[in-house]
Parts: C-alpha cells; structure tokens; sequence
C-alpha cells in the first residue's frame, strides 16, 4: 500500500468509526482482494460516501475502470482530500477518458474552486489534452482580483513541467502578476527555444 493510499484509509477510517454498524464493513473492505466486492460496492444503493470511495480508490489504483465514474464525480467533490485520493487513484488507472474528464473539470468555470486536483492530475498524466487545458485554466485567472490563486500557479507550474511552448503567451502574461511572477519565470525557463 502506497503512502497515499495509507493517508485515504486512514481517514476513511476516521469516518466509518464514527458510526459503530460501519467498522465491521470498513475491515472488510480495507481487507478483501476482491475487486468484484470492492465494485459491487459503487452500484449497491444505500453506501456510505467513505464506502463508495474507499471501494473507488482501491479499484482506480489496482487499474479496474470500473471505478472510472467514481472517481471522476470524487475528483469533482467540494471536499480537497477527497479530490486528492481521487486524482491519485485517476492517475494509476489507465484508463483513456481520464484526460478528457480532468480536462473538462479544470476548465469549467463554474466550478472552478474545486479545480485545483484535475489541473494537477493534467500535469501528472501529461496527455494531450493537458496543456490547452492547463493554458485556457490559466488565461481565465489572470482578470483582476481572481480569487483562484493557488489554480493559477498550479497552472504556471504544471505548464512549466509539461515544457510545451504553446504555453509562451500565458506564462509571458502570468509573469505580470505578482504571485506568478517568479513561477511564470521558472516556467519559461523550461520551455523550449
């Protein structure tokens, strides 16, 4: 079990124990090898949230797409440790669609305070679809007085770390606000001439 997974069951933990009847149910299922148990989960009406994604996360790192929907609503969830588990969990899966869903969450500016995790999931897949996402994330944040600034420098640093020159006129934009300023540098820097 990874370092990640360890902090998503530990506090999935925290969550069953507090209900008595749900700490039978989360041993069994921190315990099964079982994906079809672990998937039977997702489709069974009446789970727990911590259920739903405890059987998501489990099944997104051991590379069953049948978590896929699960975690794209999860990575979409108001709650950040919930995002997390799920971009993780996204990134070891494997599945085609996980870019398009990532890309389409980043973008979408109504929900744009819960963007930070698909655009740092953008930047760990590295697809195709990560860097126009990333560039459009960012040309949107840089209106006066955006509240999404931690988005932003996701975007400046993730469009650094995928190195596509694509990404000059932003970062070179980026570069004119003050909490950019030093990442869009860096970011240019590792573009290529």
């Amino acid at each position: 079990m990874d370092a990640e997974l360890r902090t998503v069951t530990a506090r999935l933990r925290r969550e069953a124990e507090a209900s008595p009847e749900h700490a039978e149910q989360y041993e069994k299922l921190v315990a099964t090898g079982d994906l079809d148990e672990l998937a039977e989960v997702l489709v069974s009406p009446g789970q727990p949230l911590w259920a739903r994604e405890l059987a998501a996360v489990r099944l997104g790192v051991a590379g069953d797409r049948r978590a896929f929907e699960s975690l794209v609503l999860l990575l979409n969830h108001r709650d950040p440790p919930r995002c997390a588990a799920a971009a993780h969990a996204l990134a070891r899966l494997g599945d085609p669609r996980t870019a398009r869903a990532a890309a389409a969450l980043a973008t979408n500016e109504l929900r744009v305070a819960y963007a930070l995790h698909p655009v740092r999931l953008l930047t760990e897949l590295r697809a195709p679809e990560s860097a126009p996402a990333l560039i459009t994330t960012l040309e949107r944040r840089l209106v006066p007085h955006d509240p999404f600034g931690k988005i932003a420098l996701a975007c400046v640093e993730g469009l650094g770390a995928l190195g596509d020159a694509r990404a000059r006129p932003v970062l070179t934009a980026a570069r004119n606000h003050p909490r950019l300023a030093a990442a869009a540098a860096a970011a240019l820097a590792r573009l290529p001439d």
